[in-house]
């Protein structure tokens, strides 16, 4: 499984794509448990990602919408 730091430039989708194969091996009868500690870090890293962007793009829209009330007042 490849390892990136929580602060690589992974977009939202490349995320969850990779959240959705990691769910996808935790499910295969064949997952070692050795590797489940592994699968969890690296789920939990992705998911602080995926939370961030989604608090960024919120705080944006939030922003923009902001701005297009105040121009129409």
């Amino acid at each position: 499984m490849e390892t990136l730091e929580v602060n690589t430039q992974l977009t939202y989708s490349e995320a969850v794509k990779e959240l959705e194969d990691i769910v996808q091996k935790m499910q295969s009868p064949d997952c070692s448990i050795d590797n489940l500690a592994q699968y969890t870090k690296r789920s939990a890293e992705l998911l602080k990602i995926c939370k961030d962007k989604l608090t960024a793009t919120d705080q944006e829209v939030k922003k923009i919408i902001q701005q297009l009330d105040e121009s129409t007042k």
